[in-house]
């Protein structure tokens, strides 16, 4: 059986992740506060992002502009950036 989690994204209980996504507090947060589904979708957006703005991930400013798109994207906050052009679904 898959290990649940209420997932705050979706405010729902959903499959968890397996693992942490990366070492430490934060990452354990995320364990522990987000389902599979919402870490997918996270990867999706932050590679279009990525790709988008040619960021460098190696860089301290875009790992601080990542992040911080990571927390708007698992808070639901309207203000998380989009690809140009991008149109929600309807």
């Amino acid at each position: 059986m898959s290990r649940q989690v209420f997932c705050r994204k979706y405010q729902a209980d959903m499959e968890g992740l397996d693992f942490a996504p990366f070492p430490g507090p934060k990452g354990q947060e995320f364990f522990d506060n987000v389902s599979k589904q919402a870490w997918q979708e996270w990867l999706k957006h932050q590679t279009t992002l990525i790709n988008e703005k040619r960021l460098n991930v190696f860089e301290p400013d875009a790992k601080k502009f990542l992040e911080e798109q990571r927390e708007k994207f698992f808070s639901n906050d309207e203000s998380v950036e989009m690809a140009e052009g991008w149109k929600p679904e309807a």
